[in-house]
């Protein structure tokens, strides 16, 4: 397997001066996009199932074992708070269960009939997509999840950083990013979970912007639950509408706190049961619903 080969150039890591250690790393890590690169086709026709499953009321699982279970449960973790979603539409799965998130579990990553209850216990079905995170792409625990999300029809889509997996026979899109051997041989952490990191952003980022969670680039989904976020929503509804703070502010209370909500209320003078109403019939697409109001694009800065 490329991750476990050692990297010719880093051969003499240990003898190199701090600054020599971090250039070379950094080199290193510049090959990551461009790996990703030649396997966006896929990336893309994996996105597109998962918004297709979304738009069915299907769940995303993301599976891992290590460093790669623990980027899928970060990346599940943040789509509540960014585009409002139940906590349930994307879930991460590690092996070794929660102490894995803080503390190696490097057992666990064997338990081939765990990986198996992990998806009979969530109800995986054919409207789900289970996401298999493994760099090497051989992991037990994740081939096994993968195998049973497969054989009880969810869609499955592979994320790893060799060719040639074993589970590629029940997969509906095999992602191998080839990052390479490591800096340190074998610690997958590296390139290859950088690799993994940008990829699952990529998931999540365009599918929830396909369902209409995202307005030119601007997070009108956000979920204002502390006053970082309390300030980007009044910041994101003054710029959308071009109203005044004071109005943006008393518009987000009036409409429980939903930006989108707040948004169709100013620009079209409707009440907050109105606006509601209006990204009901739009699907809680706001650029639908403005454009029933007259309006066509996001305001220029």
């Amino acid at each position: 397997m490329g991750t476990e080969d050692y990297n010719e150039l880093t051969s003499n890591f240990d003898l190199l001066s701090t600054l020599e250690m971090a250039k070379i790393m950094n080199e290193e890590d510049k090959k990551v996009p461009l790996a990703i690169e030649r396997v966006l086709p896929e990336i893309a026709r994996a996105i597109d199932i998962i918004v297709e499953s979304f738009k069915k009321g299907g769940r995303l699982f993301y599976v891992g074992a290590g460093t790669s279970g623990r980027l899928g449960i970060l990346d599940a973790a943040e789509c509540p708070p960014t585009f409002s979603v139940d906590p349930e539409m994307v879930q991460g799965i590690i092996a070794g269960g929660e102490k894995a998130i803080t503390s190696a579990v490097e057992y666990a990553e064997d338990d081939t009939e765990q990986g198996r209850e992990e998806i009979r216990k969530r109800g995986v079905s054919e409207n789900d997509v289970v996401v298999g995170i493994t760099a090497s792409g051989t992991t037990p625990f994740v081939v096994s999840a993968l195998e049973e999300a497969y054989n009880r029809g969810a869609k499955t889509i592979l994320i790893t950083n060799n060719y040639n997996s074993p589970v590629k026979d029940f997969v509906d899109v095999a992602i191998e990013i080839d990052t390479g051997p490591e800096v340190i041989a074998g610690s997958t952490r590296l390139k290859a979970g950088t690799s993994q990191k940008l990829v699952l952003n990529m998931f999540s980022t365009i599918s929830m912007a396909k369902l209409g969670k995202v307005y030119g680039n601007i997070m009108v989904d956000v979920k204002p639950t502390n006053q970082k976020l309390i300030n980007r929503a009044v910041k994101i509804i003054k710029k959308v509408t071009e109203t005044t703070e004071d109005i943006a502010i008393e518009r987000l209370k009036a409409c429980n706190m939903n930006v989108k909500e707040a948004i169709v209320s100013i620009i079209g003078n409707l009440s907050p049961a109105e606006s509601k109403r209006l990204l009901e019939e739009s699907n809680y697409y706001l650029r639908s619903a403005l454009e029933k109001l007259g309006k066509n694009s996001v305001v220029e800065p």
